[in-house]
C-alpha cells in the first residue's frame, strides 16, 4: 500500500517509513521556514540539524498524535518552533559561557606577559651586575648560570681547577650579593 494524503498519518504511527518518506516531501518547507525565522542568524547545518530533530521527534511521537491531516501541519508546526526554539537557547548558552571564559584568557595572557617581563628584567639584572664583575668570574657567572654548565666543565674550557671554579662562583656570589635586589638570589 502506497502512503498518500489520506492515509500517512496511520501509516506513520505503525511505523512505516514511506509515511515518514511522505511527511518529509509534504512538510519540510514548513518546517525549514518556521526553524529560519527563529535561528536566523545560526549556521545553515545548525538549522538542518534543528529539521532533522523534527522529523525525528515526529517520527518517534507519532502514537500520541490524535488528529486528521490538518490538526498534522499545526502539530508539526508547533514541534518545528519549539525544537527551534530549544536549539536557539542551547546556541545562547554556549555563547554566554564562551563570554565567560574570554575574561578568564585575557586575564591568564596578562599574568604570563606580566611574568616574562619580570623575569626579562631580573634576567637583565643579573647580566647587568655580573657584567661588573671580571671578565673571568663574568665567564665563569655565565658559563654556569646561564649555559648551565658543569662546575668541572667550565673548568676544563677556561683551563682552570675545578676548586678554582668553586672559589671564584662563591667570591662572585659574595659580590653580588652586596646588591640589594640581588640579595635574595645568592644568600
Amino acid at each position: 500500500m502506497k502512503c498518500s494524503s489520506t492515509n500517512f498519518i496511520s501509516r506513520l504511527k505503525k511505523q512505516k517509513e514511506d509515511a515518514l518518506d511522505y511527511i518529509i516531501e509534504a512538510y519540510l518547507p514548513l518546517v525549514k521556514t518556521i526553524a529560519t525565522k527563529i535561528l536566523h542568524n545560526m549556521k545553515h547545518p545548525d538549522i538542518e540539524e534543528c529539521v532533522n530533530d523534527v522529523f525525528l521527534t515526529v517520527w518517534q511521537n507519532a502514537l500520541q498524535f490524535n488528529g486528521e491531516a490538518d490538526d498534522f501541519k499545526k502539530w508539526i508546526g508547533m514541534i518545528a518552533k519549539y525544537k527551534a526554539i530549544d536549539r536557539y537557547r542551547q546556541a545562547e548558552k554556549l555563547m554566554s559561557i564562551e563570554q565567560s571564559y574570554e575574561p578568564l584568557e585575557q586575564k591568564a595572557s596578562k599574568i604570563q606577559t606580566d611574568q616574562t617581563v619580570l623575569k626579562r628584567e631580573a634576567k637583565n639584572e643579573i647580566l647587568f651586575a655580573v657584567s661588573q664583575l671580571e671578565v673571568i668570574d663574568r665567564d665563569i657567572f655565565i658559563m654556569k648560570y646561564f649555559l648551565e654548565l658543569s662546575n668541572l666543565e667550565i673548568a676544563n674550557q677556561l683551563g682552570l681547577s675545578k676548586a678554582a671554579v668553586d672559589n671564584r662562583l662563591y667570591r662572585g656570589k659574595k659580590v653580588l650579593a652586596k646588591n640589594d635586589k640581588l640579595k635574595e638570589r645568592f644568600v
